[in-house]
Parts: C-alpha cells; sequence; structure tokens
C-alpha cells in the first residue's frame, strides 16, 4: 500500500484568520497513472476550467505571493472517490437486482431508487464524519517565497 502523501504545487493569493487560499494549476493530484492513481485530474479537467482555489490551514506561516506545496494524506482521495462514486453506483445495481425478481420493471425501478437514497445517505453521513477528520484535509507541506 502506498503510504506516500500526494502533492500539489501552488501560489498564495490570500491569507484570513489563519487561513490560506492557494491557487494551483491542476486539479488533483496529477498522480493518474500511477499504481494507486484515482484518474480524479481527468475528471477535474473535463468538468472545471481555469485555475482552482483551496483553502489550507497555514501552519508554515506562507505570505501572499509564496509558492507552496500541498499535500492530500496518502489513499483519502481514493477513498473518497470510492465512497463518492464506486458506493452509489453499487448501491443503484444491487437495488435493481433485488427489486427485479420482486416486482419485474418497475421494481428494479423502486429497487434501484432505494439503493441509490440509501447510498446518498450513507455518503452525507460518512462526510460529515470526515469533516474534522485531519486524515482527510489537504495541508501545506513546504513553501518558498
Amino acid at each position: 500500500m502506498n503510504t506516500e502523501n500526494s502533492t500539489v504545487r501552488g501560489i498564495v493569493r490570500d491569507i484570513r484568520e489563519g487561513m490560506a487560499l492557494v491557487e494551483v494549476e491542476a486539479g488533483g493530484c496529477g498522480r493518474c497513472h500511477e499504481e494507486g492513481g484515482c484518474g480524479g485530474q481527468q475528471l477535474t479537467q473535463m468538468f472545471c476550467s481555469g485555475p482552482k482555489q483551496f483553502r489550507v490551514p497555514n501552519e508554515v506561516e506562507a505570505r501572499i505571493g509564496d509558492r507552496v506545496t500541498i499535500a492530500v494524506p496518502a489513499g483519502s482521495i481514493r477513498k473518497t472517490a470510492n465512497l463518492a462514486y464506486i458506493l452509489p453506483l453499487t448501491a443503484t445495481i444491487l437495488g435493481a437486482a433485488v427489486g427485479m425478481p420482486l416486482g419485474g420493471d418497475p421494481g428494479a425501478m423502486i429497487g434501484a431508487l432505494a439503493g441509490l437514497v440509501c447510498a446518498f445517505l450513507y455518503v452525507r453521513r460518512q462526510a460529515a464524519r470526515r469533516v474534522d477528520d485531519p486524515a482527510f484535509h489537504p495541508h501545506i507541506v513546504s513553501h518558498s517565497s
């Protein structure tokens, strides 16, 4: 298992209340083609254009204009992507598979919808738990003027 953090470079654009607003040129960690990469950079480039900005704790006391490296803890991108994409898709398919023998096509549709709703509620609950979990938060690991 990969224990190395995923990193991306950016420039500090603003600092407020101990948080740095960092602008990065590319979304994702840029490790799409490496083992353990999730392909998130291709997704962000498909749906977003222009520079991305992230608010991260400014524990290294970077200043506006400093170049920084932001790290995301190892595995957090993959775990989050699995939770957000794979789980709802799997729950929808399983719901349809359970509903089909019970009620034909209408049963499959109801089962798929029930699976999707259950997955959505579970994902929301897990996301709320992860808000305060530093294992899922990006942070500045280095900076230079």
